[in-house]
């Protein structure tokens, strides 16, 4: 299913926001931990699972995916 780019920026936005609240990051810090560590590209890539996730669980998924990435937030 194709979901409209608005959609998918304004969650990807506040996802982002609620990862860097969660490990004491601003959003900037947030962003490119995230992007360094694949997050990003997953997010992308799996938007249709994660949207329906509350964010407190997709940003655990997150977390543990960036882990296993050689992220070292957990």
């Amino acid at each position: 299913m194709e979901h409209d780019i608005k959609d998918k920026l304004e969650w990807a936005v506040i996802f982002i926001s609620e990862f860097g609240e969660h490990h004491g990051l601003n959003f900037k810090q947030a962003f490119n931990y995230l992007k360094r560590y694949k997050g990003i590209s997953f997010a992308d890539r799996h938007y249709d699972y994660l949207h329906t996730q509350s964010f407190a669980s997709a940003v655990a998924d997150m977390t543990e995916y960036c882990h296993k990435m050689g992220g070292g937030l957990v």
